[in-house]
This record gives C-alpha cells, sequence and structure tokens, in this order.
C-alpha cells in the first residue's frame, strides 16, 4: 500500500521510526511536506503576508496531489502544547481531501474531543492505538 503521513510539523521527529516499520511491511511511504526543511513556513511568513500566503497555498495543492498518489493517510495525532491526540488545520484538510478522494484513513491514536470530532468521525478512520500492523 502507499501510504502518505500527515501531522503537525512538531511530530517529524516521531517519522523516521514508523516510516522504516511500514516500509518493513512492503509499504511505499510519503512523508510530509517539507519534512526535509520543516523551518521552510518560517521562511516564507518572514518574507511576508503576500508571499506566506502564496507558498501555503502551493503547499494545500501540493498536499492533494500526494493524496491522489496514494492509497492511504496516516495521521499522527499525537500529544502537542497539551493537547492530547492533535490535529491542526492543515492536517484536518488533508483528511477531508484523502475522505473526499475516498482513501482510508489511519489515525495513529483517538480522535481528540475538540471543536472537529464530529467531522473527523465523519470521515471514517481506521483508529489503530499506535499498533501499525493494524495498517492494512
Amino acid at each position: 500500500m502507499k501510504i502518505f503521513i500527515i501531522s503537525s510539523k512538531t511530530f517529524y521527529k516521531e517519522i523516521p521510526k514508523i516510516k522504516e516499520f511500514l516500509e518493513k511491511s512492503g509499504n511505499t511511504v510519503s512523508l510530509p511536506n517539507c519534512f526535509d526543511t520543516p523551518e521552510t513556513e518560517e521562511k516564507y511568513r518572514k518574507l511576508g503576508e503576500k508571499e506566506h500566503t502564496q507558498w501555503k497555498s502551493e503547499m494545500i495543492y501540493h498536499s492533494l496531489d500526494v493524496i491522489k498518489n496514494n492509497d492511504a493517510v496516516l495521521v499522527l495525532n499525537l500529544e502537542k502544547n497539551g493537547i492530547k491526540n492533535y490535529i491542526g488545520g492543515a492536517t484536518f484538510l488533508e483528511m477531508y481531501d484523502a475522505f473526499r478522494l475516498d482513501k482510508k484513513i489511519f489515525m495513529y491514536n483517538q480522535i481528540h474531543k475538540g471543536l472537529l470530532k464530529d467531522e473527523i468521525i465523519g470521515f471514517n478512520p481506521i483508529i489503530v492505538n499506535q499498533n501499525l500492523d493494524l495498517i492494512k
């Protein structure tokens, strides 16, 4: 299976071990936008609002293209700033795109009991509770 890992930049340090496990299980893994250069967004933010807005738009479209070329997404929803099972705006949009494209959506942890819980439930994700063996 071809799997696109999506998450907050805060969780990028967790991705290498997950990628390794998924690949050893026979999967092909696509990494998040700017995985190798997570400081890229801050660079564009410093250039100005127009540049940052244009870059952010390009990243949203790029993610859509990556999702189209994968079978599934794996949402890394870990704890961020005291919020358990955090999903940020960009990750939510990627989940929505995956849903609209009829891709499998795997979630690393349970759905956060926050503002977007009902919408995320509607995406019908497969909760793996950190058990990557369940990704099939």
